[in-house]
């Protein structure tokens, strides 16, 4: 029991906050838009910097102690909404005590900020149905800009991103048996913020793409990108993923293999792509870069198959190549890259086999497929991984499987699918409930992990398709609100979009180049050895380089909500 006097004192003490908040919507009140230049935007505040859905949770994570806050509406500079702090939630990984702003019961559409007495002010943010629209145009613009072969150009806000047409020689074949002979392997995206180019990565790439069209084709086939494509025969969306698929079939040999990837010998300088003259080769093939091109084409092959049969067909047989190819050759055979320093992306092909079978027979129907298919899953246990990228594309395999309409499927094997799945996206929620930035990685940092965050939507995504439980969509609204600003550092990771956002990615396009911000609509990898550790520099390559699978489950995560 507490003693007369400390009561007494804790009655003063809330007492002269609330006369402080009094006086400060007084303060307020009467300032009216004068307010935001007396109250300085603080560090200490963080939320989504581009915005909120109108009827989705609206939560600010706040490294200091306050007890009450208020919204206010930029346009006039009057307050709309009033709350007070919950909290705190004891933050391991960042080391903080995080106090929580939830003001998600306000709803009208505007341009608003949180202020917050003794703390300051928050960047500016939206509420509205499509504050998503113009980020998803952005980052999926993001992969033409990324194109290889062609000279690109595309405009944000007022600068203009552009490169003349680049690696016109790919590639050599010395590396693969062929001698100094070059094989047409012209075009494709560039990997990362380097300029090769390779299979696997594709792979995670295009298959999380892919997924978003299947689970949210209806949307996404109206949203015009103004790509060179744009009006063609099919939408913006595939047109921009065949660019991807047209690369993949030359990279396929002629008796069905897949060579691993096309790469200069060592990783070039940070000159243009045009300027970059260094000879590029083929290297080895492998069976997780056939296996990977297998499940791209097979999927492609289905979803262009409504506008283009005859690219559908190619596509197809492209991939029943290289799946006979593969039932002659059972063993994990990784790519032999003597000779090379750049990125390796070897991987043991299980998975990779497992989800090739998948898209195969989901676009075939061969119930031969299937057998193999139900066979790979039950010798991997069903298992779905929580965390998954380009070396463990089982996930992919399994949600074909399970979200099926096809007839056929062991009833008994669909039920532990589902239930492996649903329990994996509890404890994504879970996890991102239990963080004070809502992380659904939680305290979980690696090289990239930002585009994990992003990714985790495919299986939240999935959790909700069968149950059509609201809190797996607001699990992925966490995950975009963290990648926005609601994270340690209270800025977006994504170039181009929102507070803050990187200015100096590990990106040979914009470090060279005479445009002072860099190229739009790319998610930097993020901390990769603990929460504090992530850094706006070039040199940084660790935390701050940009990747095409990492900027694939941004373009998921945010096709959800367009």
């Amino acid at each position: 029991m507490r003693t007369r006097k400390a009561q007494i004192i804790s009655a003063v003490i809330v007492a002269a906050g609330a006369l402080l908040f009094v006086l400060w919507r007084i303060i307020l009140f009467l300032g009216g838009t004068g307010m935001q230049e007396a109250t300085s935007i603080s560090p200490s505040i963080r939320l989504n910097t581009i915005g909120y859905l109108p009827d989705y949770p609206k939560r600010a994570s706040v490294a200091h102690r306050f007890e009450r806050f208020a919204v206010v509406r930029v346009s006039d500079g009057r307050t709309v909404y009033e709350g007070e702090a919950s909290g705190p939630v004891t933050n391991s990984d960042t080391e903080e005590q995080i106090y929580i702003a939830d003001f998600s019961a306000l709803k009208s559409p505007g341009e608003y900020r949180l202020e917050i007495p003794g703390v300051g002010s928050s960047p500016t943010f939206r509420i509205g149905a499509n504050v998503y629209a113009a980020p998803f145009v952005t980052a999926t613009r993001a992969m033409y800009l990324w194109r290889c072969g062609t000279a690109v150009s595309g405009k944000h806000g007022e600068d203009i991103f552009a490169h003349g047409a680049c690696h016109l020689e790919d590639a050599y074949m010395d590396y693969v048996g062929g001698g100094n002979t070059r094989k047409d392997t012209t075009g494709g995206w560039h990997d990362a913020g380097d300029y090769n180019k390779y299979v696997v990565n594709a792979g995670v790439t295009v298959g999380v793409m892919l997924r978003a069209w299947e689970d949210l084709g209806t949307r996404l086939r109206r949203v015009r990108l103004d790509i060179p494509e744009s009006g063609g025969k099919l939408p913006d969306y595939l047109a921009e993923i065949k660019w991807e698929i047209d690369w993949l079939l030359k990279m396929q040999a002629e008796d069905g293999r897949v060579y691993h990837k096309v790469s200069t010998r060592n990783f070039g300088g940070f000159i243009p792509p045009e300027a970059e003259k260094e000879p590029r080769y083929l290297a080895g093939w492998s069976t997780a870069a056939t296996a990977d091109f297998v499940a791209m084409t097979a999927a492609f092959a289905r979803a262009v198959q409504p506008y283009d049969r005859a690219y559908a067909d190619r596509c197809l047989q492209a991939a029943l190549k290289s799946w006979q190819f593969l039932q002659k050759n059972p063993q994990n055979i990784p790519a032999d890259l003597r000779g090379f320093s750049t990125g390796a992306y070897q991987t043991n092909d299980p998975d990779d086999r497992l989800w090739a079978v998948a898209e195969l027979w989901e676009t075939t129907g061969d119930p031969e497929l299937l057998k193999d298919l139900e066979q790979r899953i039950r010798e991997q246990r069903a298992q779905v991984d929580q965390i998954f990228d380009w070396g463990d594309v089982r996930n992919l395999g399994l949600i074909t499987y399970l979200l099926s309409r096809r007839n056929g499927r062991d009833s008994a094997l669909v039920a532990q699918v589902r239930s492996n799945l649903l329990a994996t996206a509890d404890r994504i929620v879970q996890t991102a409930q239990s963080h004070g930035y809502a992380r659904p990685l939680g305290t979980t940092y690696y090289w990239g992990c930002n585009g994990a965050v992003a990714r985790q939507s495919v299986l939240l995504y999935a959790a909700y398709r069968l149950t059509r439980k609201t809190e797996y969509l607001h699990t992925i609204a966490d995950a975009l609100n963290h990648l926005f600003g609601r994270n340690y550092f209270g800025r977006s990771f994504v170039t181009g979009l929102g507070y803050r956002p990187p200015m100096r990615p590990h990106d040979r396009r914009s470090g060279s180049d005479k445009v002072d911000a860099p190229y739009p609509g790319y998610l930097v990898g993020g901390a990769e050895r603990n929460a504090k550790d992530w850094r706006d520099e070039e040199a940084d390559f660790r935390t701050n380089e940009i990747a095409i699978n990492w900027n694939g489950a941004l373009i998921y995560a945010l096709a959800v909500f367009v």
